[in-house]
């Protein structure tokens, strides 16, 4: 439950803005005139804040849409990222949002239409290259879990139905899909959902729907003709990590058509050394900031010896079910693997 709605005066008088804060009648809204005055300021504790949010509305200035790292990529032509709202509505320990930003607060930009204006313009400058430009959403927020209340995806996909040569891929864990179910599915449109072995999602991803849950959408979505992408990243590596990651592949595809999936990605546990820092200090005793960890380059990330275990293993279960070229493994030590 939101208790408290900051709102930039810029956006106040926005139909989003309104539409947005008529969802909690109860709330508290207070004007602001620019969201850093409460996202960035000091003296924050993210863990308090997390057990009750404040939500802000506001409006992203400067550059809306980046480039993602060279190595990160799904087959397509160029990639970049975008994110309209910053902050999840679910508690994953490892991730990185926690180490990144002073405030836990749910922080939308409701400026849609000048993200759309700048994806506009980068597919522009990429219309003759081969491959589709692809823009990603869903690395600073979950792109669904929060859609009840921000409506980003039945305002961004029919967006796209516009931008023939570029590709929108939505990251998420959210089983939110009815306003996708309620739309023609789209070639240009990937969902793609971060899975984890029923104890992994038990024990660190916490909020999040169970495996099962994740599953069922999955194949609703891929029944209705939506493209789907798999997204085993991080891997958590733990005592018996190959058995339970051996479980859930074969219940995911055993549900789900191999043919009709896009594509298959697999990272490890990789965080900036300082965010590193700040997440163990919110949770000192937590066996996922000791177990396997060490510091690589002023990163933080399992031993190289145990990356690539990882990797190739659950790179190994994978390739019966699905097309190796469809398989993307994201190493923290060298080029891209698979």
């Amino acid at each position: 439950m939101v208790d408290s709605i900051y709102i930039e005066s810029a956006v106040a008088s926005q139909a989003r803005t309104q539409d947005i804060a008529r969802r909690y009648p109860k709330a508290t809204l207070i004007e602001i005139e620019r969201y850093g005055e409460v996202f960035n300021s000091h003296s924050q504790n993210f863990r308090i804040q997390k057990q009750n949010p404040s939500l802000i509305l506001a409006a992203k200035q400067n550059k809306k849409v980046m480039p993602t790292p060279a190595q990160y990529e799904t087959g397509g032509g160029a990639h970049y990222y975008f994110s309209h709202m910053l902050n999840c509505v679910y508690d994953c320990r490892y991730c990185f949002l926690q180490g990144m930003l002073r405030s836990a607060s749910y922080l939308v930009f409701v400026n849609y239409d000048d993200f759309l204006d700048e994806i506009r313009e980068i597919a522009e400058q990429h219309k003759d290259e081969a491959k589709p430009t692809w823009f990603f959403s869903g690395y600073d927020c979950d792109s669904l879990a929060y859609e009840p209340v921000t409506g980003f995806a039945e305002h961004f996909v029919p967006a796209f139905k516009d931008i023939p040569n570029a590709v929108l891929e939505l990251r998420t864990k959210s089983t939110q899909v009815r306003s996708l179910l309620k739309q023609t599915a789209q070639d240009n449109v990937v969902v793609a959902y971060s899975l984890s072995p029923k104890r992994v999602a038990q024990e660190v991803e916490l909020g999040a729907p169970s495996l099962a849950k994740r599953i069922e959408a999955l194949a609703k979505l891929q029944e209705h003709g939506w493209r789907i992408g798999l997204r085993f990243d991080p891997i958590i590596w733990h005592q018996d990590y190959l058995a339970d990651y051996a479980e859930m592949i074969e219940g995911v595809f055993s549900q789900l058509d191999a043919e009709r999936i896009d594509s298959l990605t697999i990272g490890g546990f990789r965080l900036p050394k300082g965010f590193y820092k700040t997440m163990h200090k919110l949770h000192p005793d937590h066996w996922l900031f000791s177990a396997g960890l060490s510091e690589q380059e002023g990163m933080v990330t399992y031993s190289s010896e145990i990356e690539s275990q990882v990797l190739t293993s659950v790179g190994e279960l994978c390739e019966p079910h699905i097309s190796v070229d469809k398989i993307f493994a994201y190493s923290s030590f060298e080029e891209p693997a698979l």
